[in-house]
């Protein structure tokens, strides 16, 4: 069995320049666990495969495509492969998510 504290893994270096950690990383599926502080955001990108994320703490901003959401903590978020898409924090508070990409990508998400 293999069990790994999320908030003690190590962070991964990204294209964001964001909190990311490495948490499950197989040939089927890649999963991290982002934080981000109030005023930061990841940058626009577009990944190759199927990403969806689901909030862990706190509250912020969803853009797929040319659609924006406000989300919180409990949700889930599907975000198909090849749309640009970002998150931001526009608030005060931390906000954590889970990113799961699936199958694991075999070529590098595009920042635009």
């Amino acid at each position: 069995m293999k069990i790994v504290d999320a908030l003690e893994a190590p962070e991964v270096p990204n294209p964001h320049d964001v909190s990311a950690r490495g948490l499950h990383d197989t040939e089927h599926v890649q999963v991290s666990m982002v934080t981000l502080k109030p005023g930061e955001a990841l940058k626009r990108h577009v990944t190759p495969v199927d990403v969806f994320f689901y909030i862990l703490e706190g509250e912020g901003i969803v853009e797929i495509g040319e659609e924006r959401e406000h989300v919180a903590a409990d949700q889930l978020i599907d975000s198909p492969a090849k749309i640009p898409h970002r998150l931001l924090n526009e608030s005060d508070s931390d906000f954590r998510f889970l990113v799961v990409k699936t199958p694991r990508p075999t070529r590098s998400t595009k920042v635009i």
